[in-house]
């Protein structure tokens, strides 16, 4: 049998890299050098068809512990909640108004960035206090 030594999450967005460098904002991630040849990753989007120029980005977790984020562009736009969205994990180990307090400053810190602020999901019993919100192109996607 095969196992899985790595993993990527693909997006789906109509502007791959602006949502790309939003995340790269979000989780620390930086973008990965451009293939041989090319001194950039502008210079590599030019020597492609036009109609492929600026259809992908990417971005890695200089660590290379984090999977790898691809962003490609499609042409029809969100409709619907995501069916799959990102945990981004800031307020471990917190709880309470100490917990709500981090969440709501990492909000902000993202919101600066182009986020959305939607809603407060406070603690049921089951589930852990959560900030939902929406990133540069709508993608819902926690703060926890």
């Amino acid at each position: 049998m095969v196992s899985v030594r790595q993993m990527q999450v693909t997006f789906d967005c109509a502007n791959p890299e602006r949502v790309a460098r939003f995340w790269c904002e979000v989780l620390g991630y930086v973008v990965p050098p451009p293939p041989d040849g090319f001194d950039s990753w502008a210079d590599f989007d030019r020597a492609l068809p036009a109609e492929r120029q600026g259809s992908a980005f990417a971005c890695v977790d200089p660590t290379g512990v984090g999977p790898r984020l691809f962003f490609q562009r499609v042409p029809e736009g969100k409709v619907a909640k995501n069916r799959l969205h990102l945990d981004v994990r800031v307020g471990t180990g917190l709880v309470g108004e100490e917990r709500v307090a981090a969440l709501e400053a990492e909000s902000a810190r993202l919101v600066a960035l182009g986020a959305t602020h939607v809603e407060l999901l406070r603690a049921d019993g089951f589930n852990e206090s959560c900030l939902v919100m929406q990133d540069v192109e709508g993608n819902e996607f926690c703060l926890d």
